[in-house]
């Protein structure tokens, strides 16, 4: 009988909400193919604390989580970090797990991480956040010329301190449309609200391509995503309402899962 390889070695890049999901999913067992090779954050009070868990490494920047030797690395930060560690993790040899999607909106950076993971035989790996459905979204957009529509349903309360954002929307008593344009559009205007448009739109036409708005509801709590994409004889809507961002991070544990697992769904 072929006895088993080592384990996987995951280093977590982010150490807040998201980032102690992920750990505390490896803690129960969820991913018992990995071991922890060390964490990074910018609250070294909360890094510590998330490192404690695992009993590995606090790393002060990502040049020390590297020297860790990790096989993956899970970010689970902003689009900014995704942009300034990318090309290090993958030249170091290790693989990326992107949470921040909207990083890759940037056509010349996806151009550039695209080249680099070729070069050295890396892959980066986009978890699906708070929407899903790639697999069929992906199969459309090879039947065809696809055409993508992405709708977006939030809270007026989750839009203070945008620029679609204004007071009126807190008393409004109709969903009002507040942006209209395509995902590249969206993620230059809110870089931290859309990511889920961007991975949409990768999976499918493009971010210039893919038609997205949001819609501001009175009342709501939570997000609901909408995603079309049709070609001729074939049409498919995912639909995902989600209350908690819990889900991206759960994202990133089905992802893991996913490469570890002989059986690939």
């Amino acid at each position: 009988m072929k006895q088993e390889g080592r384990k996987k070695r995951l280093a977590i890049a982010g150490c807040g909400f998201l980032g102690n999901i992920l750990m505390d999913a490896w803690k129960d067992g969820l991913l018992p193919e990995y071991e922890i090779a060390g964490v990074l954050g910018r609250d070294e009070e909360r890094a510590a604390s998330m490192a404690a868990k695992a009993g590995c490494p606090v790393c002060r920047n990502i040049q020390e989580l590297l020297e860790q030797n990790p096989d993956y690395v899970a970010e689970m930060a902003s689009v900014q970090f995704v942009k300034e560690i990318a090309e290090l993790v993958l030249r170091h040899g290790a693989n990326l797990v992107v949470l921040s999607v909207g990083a890759f909106a940037d056509e010349a950076f996806y151009e550039k991480i695209s080249h680099t993971a070729r070069e050295e035989g890396t892959r980066v790996h986009i978890a699906s956040g708070a929407i899903g459905g790639f697999d069929v979204l992906r199969t459309i957009s090879l039947m065809g010329q696809v055409k993508t529509q992405m709708v977006t349903h939030k809270g007026p309360a989750s839009l203070k301190n945008t620029p679609v954002f204004r007071d009126s929307l807190m008393d409004a008593r109709k969903e009002e449309e507040v942006f209209v344009g395509n995902t590249k559009e969206a993620i230059k205007l809110l870089p931290t609200k859309v990511n889920v448009s961007v991975a949409a739109s990768l999976a499918t036409a493009g971010t210039e391509k893919t038609k997205f708005s949001i819609v501001s509801v009175p009342g709501m709590t939570g997000d609901d995503h909408k995603i079309t994409a049709e070609v001729e004889g074939v049409k498919a809507v995912v639909d995902i309402y989600s209350s908690t961002s819990a889900i991206a991070a759960w994202s990133v544990v089905a992802l893991l899962r996913n490469l570890a697992s002989p059986i690939m769904f």
